[in-house]
């Protein structure tokens, strides 16, 4: 029997263990690691835990809509990622798909087509709600697209200072929980300014804000 490693990332305590529950009573030879947090995550991965899906929550703290999704996949291309997300909106999940998500699992769906996400990805397909039309032209998808290439630029780090912009984090708070030198931060954060074509940190959130419906809380000073 195959046996897989799949890591849910869930601020929520109850929601992962129902979560891990259901999960492993459908996939006995999986093994179910829980992460509260991005950073729990990345330290994990960071730390050589081979992985062969994450399940990722849209909003926890630190971790504003498609942000945590576009440094996963710039960081670690090879592990596939489900979105787990309360938002069911069409939009957000086309994005989420846009941005390299492998499924994308709204949390009021039944346990068993939760099931059926999880194994349909670890088969190497992708999956998505199959009463949710998502072939609806959506207004200034033009606009948008381009916004995905040019988040698509940011190398990994650059996307966590981005994610650290959205939470109105001061360049010298940055560079503090990442370790590096404020020089540091402010070059990334002049190369980001750059990549998204925006003057300033507040406008460089506005336009990842414009691609996730909100879902980034705040709006750097």
């Amino acid at each position: 029997m195959l046996s897989y490693r799949i890591v849910i990332v869930d601020d929520h305590p109850l929601f992962r263990g129902a979560l891990k529950q259901a999960l492993s009573a459908s996939f006995e030879a999986a093994e179910i690691v829980e992460a509260g947090s991005l950073d729990e995550l990345t330290a994990k991965l960071a730390s050589g835990l081979e992985v062969d899906l994450i399940l990722l929550d849209l909003t926890m703290p630190g971790v504003q809509g498609i942000s945590g999704l576009v440094f996963l996949r710039g960081q670690y291309p090879e592990v596939p990622v489900v979105i787990v997300s309360a938002n069911d909106d069409p939009t957000t999940i086309r994005r989420c798909m846009e941005c390299g998500a492998s499924g994308f699992v709204p949390k009021s769906e039944p346990v068993e087509r939760i099931r059926q996400a999880v194994r349909a990805v670890l088969d190497g397909n992708v999956w998505t709600p199959p009463d949710v039309d998502l072939s609806a032209a959506v207004p200034g998808d033009e606009t948008t697209n381009d916004l995905l290439v040019r988040l698509s630029s940011l190398t990994p780090q650059q996307v966590r200072v981005l994610m650290m912009l959205g939470e109105g984090l001061l360049n010298k708070q940055i560079a503090y929980k990442l370790g590096v030198s404020e020089a540091t931060i402010k070059a990334h954060v002049s190369a980001i300014l750059q990549k998204l074509g925006v003057d300033s940190r507040t406008q460089a959130v506005i336009a990842v804000n414009r691609i996730d419906n909100g879902a980034w809380m705040k709006i750097a000073n």
